[in-house]
């Protein structure tokens, strides 16, 4: 089912959480949350939206981690109904875009719903107090991929590292609905 994120709600604080990647280490959100913000995304492996992007995604966040910019990607779906979002298939799906964030498992799917998730790909772009700033889009599709791609998601994580503050304008992300148990 294909839906549509809510406009962003400015300000709303992020909820802390401490998850796991499928090979069982512990990430917190608050340790990544710098004086640059931090960018938390819901995703999953099977939905084709969350495909689609990628490898875009592994360039984009890559430069945001350059820019001092954290990621989170958390993984929100009920993986016993959906096999292929499960923990190992996690692993082999991060690697085989080159992912270099990690890729947490909400085993309770309480993350998901502490944020509101709504699909995958789903973005909360906070900024260093955890402020929500973002909660739009990778990119603009109706502008085409390649070098003229409207980057929104990679400049709005920048323009909140260095203001403190989003877009106003930002388009919703759109994608498939969380699998909830």
């Amino acid at each position: 089912m294909l839906l549509d994120t809510p406009v962003c709600d400015f300000g709303w604080k992020a909820p802390e959480f401490t998850l796991k990647d499928p090979e069982g280490r512990a990430f917190t959100m608050s340790d990544h949350l710098g004086e640059k913000g931090l960018l938390v995304a819901f995703l999953c492996n099977h939905c084709p939206y969350v495909k689609a992007i990628g490898e875009r995604f592994a360039e984009d966040t890559a430069e945001l981690t350059a820019a001092g910019i954290g990621v989170l990607g958390v993984m929100s779906n009920d993986y016993r109904d959906y096999a292929e979002d499960s923990p190992p298939n996690m692993l082999r799906f991060a690697a085989s875009y080159g992912w270099k964030f990690p890729y947490l498992v909400d085993e309770d799917q309480s993350v998901g719903k502490a944020y509101g998730a709504v699909c995958t790909p789903d973005f909360f772009g906070f900024n260093k107090d955890g402020g929500l700033q973002y909660r739009g889009r990778l990119d603009d599709a109706r502008m085409g991929g390649g070098a003229g791609r409207v980057r929104e998601l990679v400049d709005a994580m920048k323009a909140i590292a260095e203001t403190g503050e989003g877009p106003a304008e930002q388009t919703p992300s759109m994608g498939c609905s969380i699998k909830w148990s």
